[in-house]
């Protein structure tokens, strides 16, 4: 399965109680994303600051929970998984040249990092 077809998959589950378009779709998208990472993170505090055994089957199932939040939030937006990847990449590219540095961290040029991210 790629990018496109979890996407096109993902919104077969997509509550259809309400019309969800703009940004009240967005919306229910975001509060799932923070939803979905504020589990994942409550997971690691167990088990980093309760002793817990780190559960990796639900990280897994956090992270799987996140995707399709972002699938309907990319479909919203009318782009896609491989695009976004490919511009985080190019982003990252233009930020860390050769690796990443604490300097270059601090010293970000966003004028070139926001000339990448509006490519089409």
């Amino acid at each position: 399965m790629n990018g496109k077809e979890y996407i096109e998959q993902a919104k077969r589950s997509e509550s259809t109680q309400v019309f969800l378009e703009g940004k009240e779709r967005l919306l229910h998208a975001g509060m799932g994303i923070a939803t979905e990472a504020g589990e994942f993170l409550d997971a690691l505090k167990k088990s980093v600051f309760y002793g817990k055994e780190l559960d990796r089957v639900n990280l897994k199932e956090e992270l799987g929970d996140l995707l399709w939040y972002m699938a309907i939030a990319m479909d919203e937006l009318g782009t896609d998984f491989e695009t976004e990847m490919e511009r985080n990449i190019e982003k990252l590219r233009a930020r860390y040249p050769e690796k990443f540095t604490k300097e270059k961290a601090l010293e970000r040029d966003l004028e070139k990092e926001r000339e990448v991210l509006e490519r089409e």
